[in-house]
């Protein structure tokens, strides 16, 4: 047990300060601190050799705590990540972060930021590393399915209401930081960007959560013009710090988020996660002591910390943050609206959906994927729920006792196409898995290709062949290429990852008990020549300007599916639109009329 220092602060006694008041207390203890304690607060508790082995065998199994000062009652952040659910225990699993940008619905996104902060901190989290903001530069990066789409604005307006959600709680992080767009090179490529395709592309999403308060950012692995994100001045000092006034701290990203502890501190850097390696506190004092870095950039730092530790990291009432709350029944009815606001309805030839019960009789539903808990990547950001509705579960559950409902893996055409001749539908369900696309770890990672697999095309055009009433679900993390078969089938609908209540929230909308809602996040291609260059094993690319709807704007490409595209059951027209004024001044009201 430590013993207890007579700088020693009781620091639940400190919560519900003002920000002046943070300030003055934060800038109090750190003058109490010494070297080595400044140090300490810098990187995560535990070092490569303890942590490790842990983390092999379960991610985030437990908070990863940086700077807990038992001696000086200074608490860690305490580190759990995310996006689409709280990795640690068997936490609620939401729709991953695609589905939820193409709910087009802030409120929900900050509804879901507010119950994952109440299931972290249930579990003893101080922080959440799940704001994933990054630009969906082309379709084919693997981990496109944690972020929300292809454009800035959206970007940051969802960024800013997880982050909102969170913080009623606990610590937010937006990650990463910057031009992280492409997955299996993330460790070595270099971007090349200039500086205006830089802030307005892919910069002004963070900058619009900086301006809400985000507790902190997470540098990438990749190099921006040269330089690794976490050796970056222009990055986290220039732009972030100095520009921005952002006045949280930056985290690396995890073990190789900096190669190197001086220059990362000379960058902005201010914990090293997870372990203490380059930063560890022996050699930021070492650092310190030889004038390679001062004790004014610790102090910086430090105070950075303390600030959001402040703010954040106290003990909560027990009555709100209990296990009881975890994988509570309004949150997993949260994760059920949240699919249901994320499916998105890309054909409906002669009405086929929602399909009449009084008139179907058999449904006969095929693929593997359709009896598969498919809840995204295994990577950073997997999620454990104590149970998942598969697509196939929630077609019968809503389908009623009185339509008859087959099941067939696909692996037998022939079979197959027996099943389809005596059904009244069909429904495929098709696309990709955590095998496909996802965090890079010697597979998934980035996309190989954009299309479904060559017999999933094949087996849908055999069955639509026969069956006059054929619908693909697919499932995936961004955009999908249908040209092959897109006309052959009466119905698509895009579930992508749609968590634990993904296969009701299915059922739901094909039987016609919800009217789908959901519009694309990003432009759906008609083939891979439409999209910004893209060489998933390039060690330098650049990134200009033009990518998504504004490529195909600039170029005069017509996609197959358009940014913004989505049906429902409704249909309506806009007539006569009228504007009041001619001329517009700045800030200056407009009402528009329509018939």
């Amino acid at each position: 047990m430590v013993k207890k220092d007579e700088r020693w602060i009781d620091w639940n006694k400190l919560k519900g300060l003002s920000d002046e008041q943070i300030d003055a207390k934060a800038q109090e203890i750190l003058s109490l601190m010494t070297l080595k304690e400044k140090a300490y607060q810098m990187s995560g508790d535990e070092s490569m050799i303890t942590g490790g082995p842990r983390m092999a065998i379960r991610y985030n199994g437990h908070p990863l705590p940086a700077g807990n000062d038992k001696k000086l009652g200074i608490p860690g952040i305490n580190f759990l990540d995310g996006p689409r659910g709280v990795v640690m225990g068997a936490s609620t699993c939401f729709p991953v972060s695609m589905a939820r940008g193409a709910s087009w619905d802030l409120d929900l996104e900050e509804r879901i930021g507010n119950a994952i902060g109440i299931e972290a901190k249930a579990q003893g989290g101080h922080f959440f590393g799940g704001v994933c903001i990054n630009l969906l530069r082309h379709p084919a990066w693997g981990r496109a399915q944690e972020s929300y789409g292809e454009d800035t604005y959206q970007l940051g307006a969802f960024g800013v209401a997880l982050t909102n959600g969170i913080q009623k709680h606990i610590m937010a992080c937006a990650k990463h930081y910057a031009c992280n767009s492409m997955e299996n090179m993330r460790f070595k490529v270099n971007v090349i960007v200039d500086e205006r395709t830089l802030r307005e592309i892919y910069l002004s999403h963070f900058k619009n959560c900086v301006d809400a308060g985000v507790a902190s950012i997470m540098n990438a692995y990749n190099k921006v013009n040269g330089k690794f994100c976490g050796h970056n001045p222009h990055l986290l000092t220039d732009i972030l710090k100095n520009d921005w006034g952002f006045n949280g701290f930056v985290i690396t990203d995890f073990v190789l988020g900096i190669r190197d502890g001086k220059k990362a501190v000379h960058a902005g850097v201010d914990i090293e996660m997870p372990f203490h390696n380059r930063m560890g506190p022996k050699k930021l004092a070492k650092l310190v002591q030889n004038g390679e870095i001062s004790e004014k950039q610790l102090d910086d730092s430090v105070l950075r910390i303390l600030r959001m530790k402040l703010k954040f990291a106290h003990e909560g009432d027990p009555t709100t943050y209990n296990m009881d709350k975890v994988t509570c029944k309004e949150h997993v009815q949260l994760a059920l609206e949240a699919a249901r606001k994320g499916i998105v309805l890309l054909k409906n030839e002669n009405d086929i959906l929602p399909l009449d019960k009084n008139k179907v009789k058999k449904i006969t539903v095929v693929g593997k994927l359709a009896d598969m808990e498919n809840l995204g990547d295994h990577g950073s950001s997997r999620v454990y729920p104590p149970n998942v509705i598969t697509p196939l579960e929630g077609i019968k559950n809503l389908a009623g006792s009185s339509i008859e409902v087959l099941y067939d893996e696909g692996v037998d055409p022939e079979h197959t196409i027996e099943l389809a001749q005596k059904s009244d539908v069909v429904i495929i369900v098709a696309g990709y898995t955590y095998k496909d696309e996802g965090e890079y770890t010697g597979k998934a990672g980035d996309r190989s290709s954009l299309t479904l697999k060559p017999e999933d095309e094949a087996l849908i055009s055999k069955v639509a062949e026969i069956s006059d009433n054929c619908i693909v679900v697919l499932e995936g993390g961004s955009a999908i290429i249908t040209e092959a078969w897109k006309d052959k089938v009466k119905g698509i609908l895009m579930a992508w990852y749609p968590g634990m209540e993904g296969g009701t929230a299915l059922g739901e909308i094909i039987f016609g008990d919800i009217n789908p809602c959901a519009k694309l996040p990003m432009v759906f291609p008609k083939s891979k020549e439409q999209l910004p260059f893209l060489d998933i094993e390039a060690k330098e690319i650049e990134y200009d300007y033009y990518h998504g709807y504004n490529l195909m704007d600039k170029e005069g490409y017509e996609p197959a599916f358009p940014f913004g595209f989505g049906l429902s059951y409704t249909t309506y027209s806009y007539e006569n639109i009228k504007v009041d004024k001619n001329i517009i001044k700045e800030n200056e009201e407009v009402k528009v009329s329509v018939d």
